[in-house]
């Protein structure tokens, strides 16, 4: 049955709470967090991404400086901007915008390749490191965000510039000898290539997130491969070296996806990348996939997610644990990963029409991505516990991923505008329409042009 997205210029969200809000991030939230971007918070992390992207422009010398990631923190800015100018049009905003988007396209390589993290560091390492390094990941935000910004504001300027860096993406992996056979560390290019493929019905890329999901897990391990072919070096040394390369089950890469049982590793890694296999699966009418989806949507829900919508309860490897193991104080229920269980429910629920999908969606919602932000829209947890001794905090060293109050920023800042882009398109998320019925996801007054 087919399925449209709802188009946010005609949705006003005029609930209350909700409403306030989409205000509160276009008033607040999107402007401190180009503040952020730009290091001009007072006692609060840095940032450097814009100041990255300017480097690996030429526009300006320096450093790279933060996450191997950095670069996924201007996307999803990027990407809150354009559902919120669908909200309410803003040209200082979108000059704003524009200009980024101007300044990304200054950094993309002549052959599509875009991560200023290696632009700048380390040009010789592209693609050598997909256990690790985020490339992908950071190439899915952008892609997202490129997106978003056509589907807003008609420009095709980001879109053009992430459609050269799928096509470069495209070039670079897949089957047949001249290519590498690999996948992402992090999935998101998989859920960002689905949604490129139905703005520009380019079969390509329906094939390329195909192929990233069919060869994850595969044997020979791809991940031992590229460690070995660099020298058996690694970039991550939090649990030992090359921890992530042989902990493969923290990346959803132990086995097949067909042949996984439980909701395993990095909680928001298992997310994003069943995100993108449901949507694949559905768009491409593949029984498996669907099957794998559904045995493993069932796994996490009835036996590893928390009342509130948390999921992952435990610090080491920001990851799930064993079945019913979710303890209150020592939880970790990552905002990204609550912001990740909305997006899985989404494409489950228009894939399966089932409520129950639209319920885990709510509590998510309503619990742990919007307390994962300050109502000033100026604070923020990265980790929502349940429960907090703040005396005990600084005592006993198995709360030390534990903040008893929200933070300026962060140095890995993934979360802040993660939650800024759900809440500014939260109108994805209220309804499904179908050809021939309409579903309420969550409540909320609404005024929706729907023909």
């Amino acid at each position: 049955m087919n399925i449209s997205e709802v188009d946010l210029h005609k949705l006003t969200v005029s609930d209350p709470f909700l409403g306030q809000y989409q205000q509160l991030v276009r008033d607040v939230v999107i402007p401190y967090q180009w503040d952020a971007l730009n290091d001009r918070i007072p006692e609060a992390e840095p940032s450097h991404a814009i100041e990255n992207f300017r480097i690996a422009a030429g526009l300006q010398d320096g450093e790279f400086y933060g996450m191997v990631f950095q670069d996924s923190d201007v996307a999803k800015w990027l990407e809150a901007v354009a559902w919120s100018l669908c909200q309410k049009p803003d040209a200082e905003l979108e000059k704003t915008a524009d200009e980024v988007i101007e300044l990304v396209a200054s950094a993309q390589c002549e052959d599509g390749y875009l991560n200023t993290y290696f632009t700048v560091k380390a040009p010789e390492e592209r693609w050598s490191n997909l256990a690790e390094c985020h490339e992908l990941y950071c190439a899915g935000h952008l892609i997202e965000a490129g997106v978003a910004f056509f589907q807003a504001t008609g420009k095709r300027r980001l879109l053009e510039v992430v459609c050269r860096l799928a096509d470069h993406i495209d070039s670079v992996f897949g089957p047949g000898e001249s290519k590498l056979h690999g996948y992402p560390g992090h999935p998101e290019i998989e859920l960002a290539l689905m949604r490129l493929y139905e703005v520009t019905e380019e079969p390509r890329y329906l094939a390329l997130a195909n192929y990233f999901v069919e060869q994850r897990g595969a044997q020979p391990h791809y991940y031992d491969q590229e460690y070995e072919k660099r020298g058996q070096t690694s970039h991550w040394h939090t649990y030992g070296p090359a921890w992530m390369v042989k902990d493969k089950a923290y990346s959803q890469a132990h086995l097949p996806i067909a042949q996984q049982q439980t909701a395993i590793g990095h909680a928001v890694r298992f997310v994003y990348l069943m995100t993108g296999v449901a949507h694949l699966a559905r768009l491409s009418h593949d029984e498996s996939k669907r099957q794998d989806c559904l045995r493993l949507w069932n796994n996490m829900a009835q036996r590893q997610l928390y009342i509130t919508g948390g999921i992952g309860s435990q610090s080491s490897g920001e990851a799930f644990s064993s079945d019913y193991d979710l303890p209150n104080d020592t939880v970790y229920a990552e905002s990204c990963a609550s912001i990740g269980l909305m997006m899985f429910a989404r494409r489950m629920l228009e894939m399966e029409g089932d409520s129950q999908y639209a319920d885990v969606m709510e509590r998510a919602l309503y619990n742990t991505v919007l307390g994962g932000m300050a109502l000033d829209g100026k604070h923020f947890f990265y980790v929502n516990p349940l429960e907090v001794h703040p005396k005990t905090l600084k005592f006993n060293h198995i709360y030390d991923h534990v903040k008893p109050i929200r933070q300026r920023w962060f140095g890995c800042a993934c979360c802040p505008p993660n939650i800024a882009r759900v809440l500014t398109s939260i109108g994805h998320y209220l309804y499904t329409p179908r050809e021939d019925a309409l579903y309420i996801n969550i409540y909320a007054g609404t005024a929706w042009k729907c023909r």
